[in-house]
């Protein structure tokens, strides 16, 4: 007899598609504009702090990171950043806002597989208009049994979203490269949670693995995850 389904949340950035190096690039670029006020090293330092200060403000994605590039870049000038360097600031969120998606390896064929058996959830937090693009350019979308695009992920998320799209926690599976965000309050709300591992992963997200959990898997890419519902027995 064939199992009921289950709900599996699939987080986005990073685990579906390449995102943070394009944070990356756009911190080296910052660095170069302001390279006459600040080693680089101090500078990633004080942008951190902007960052994580202003997640209540913006929230997570491109314009809260521009806008903390811009506070930065404020506050380590004392006010004396010249104004073609907040528009170079500016002009470098826009070209993150319009880099184009590439998918991450095993992705596609993996919610291929797995569209049919199972109900399929996008569960991502950024900017609604930017997840929205990035989603409609991966292409990935028509796999999905629904999309979520949120603030921040807790085990509130987790218990609201996979009753509102399954049959609860316990029979549902989140799965990302984020420990912190994807993993431990997936796991709290009773859910399985997978990590997989993404070597860009932001600093604000890393966490210590919850090893001894009994619903915590690891593995290496996308393509293992038929392995982990085998095991499980679904």
């Amino acid at each position: 007899m064939m199992a009921q389904p289950l709900t599996i949340g699939f987080d986005a950035d990073d685990t579906l598609w390449h995102n943070e190096r394009f944070y990356r690039l756009t911190e080296a670029r910052f660095a170069e504009f302001l390279a006459d006020f600040a080693e680089a090293e101090h500078l990633s330092e004080r942008l951190l702090q902007a960052e994580k200060r202003n997640l209540g403000r913006y929230g997570f994605g491109i314009k809260g990171f521009t806008l903390s590039m811009i506070e930065t870049a404020i506050e380590v000038t004392d006010g004396r950043v010249p104004a073609a360097t907040i528009r170079d600031i500016l002009e470098a969120g826009r070209e993150m806002l319009e880099h184009p998606v590439e998918t991450l390896p095993h992705a596609r064929e993996t919610l291929e597989r797995l569209s049919g058996r199972h109900r399929l959830v996008l569960i991502t937090k950024g900017d609604l208009f930017d997840q929205e693009r990035k989603l409609a350019a991966s292409g990935l979308g028509d796999y999905f049994h629904a999309v979520e695009i949120v603030s921040d992920k807790s085990r509130v998320t987790y218990e609201r979203i996979f009753a509102a799209h399954g049959d609860g926690p316990d029979r549902s599976m989140m799965i990302g490269n984020s420990l912190k965000s994807d993993v431990i309050p997936a796991i709290e709300a009773g859910a399985w949670g997978v990590f997989v591992p993404h070597d860009l992963t932001w600093s604000h997200e890393h966490a210590e693995e919850p090893g001894t959990a009994p619903r915590f898997r690891k593995i290496a890419h996308l393509g293992e995850v038929d392995t982990v519902l085998a095991e499980i027995g679904w």
